[in-house]
């Protein structure tokens, strides 16, 4: 019983397959070529790598202040009230 299953499994996931993708049977079909777009819009190189920078050193100044709060061992909303601190003075 065993032995029949396994050949059977895959003729029927063969089968699947080439229902699904007739491709997958072996059937040759020629390939259609991508319509490429009219104008592709460019942006500014500078901007995003600017707003990428500016992001990381606002993380970086967070967590700068939140490792200050940790040794401080400063808690809840006066943890909170410090982190703004913090950050307005770097």
């Amino acid at each position: 019983m065993m032995r029949f299953s396994v050949p059977a499994t895959a003729v029927t996931l063969f089968l699947t397959a080439s229902w699904v993708h007739p491709a997958a049977a072996g059937a040759a079909q020629p390939m259609a070529t991508p319509a490429l777009p009219a104008k592709v819009p460019t942006s500014t190189p500078g901007t995003v790598d600017n707003s990428a920078a500016a992001a990381a050193a606002r993380h970086a100044k967070r967590a700068a202040c939140l490792k200050e709060a940790k040794v401080k061992k400063i808690v809840g909303a006066d943890k909170n009230s410090y982190i703004k601190d913090c950050l307005a003075g770097h």
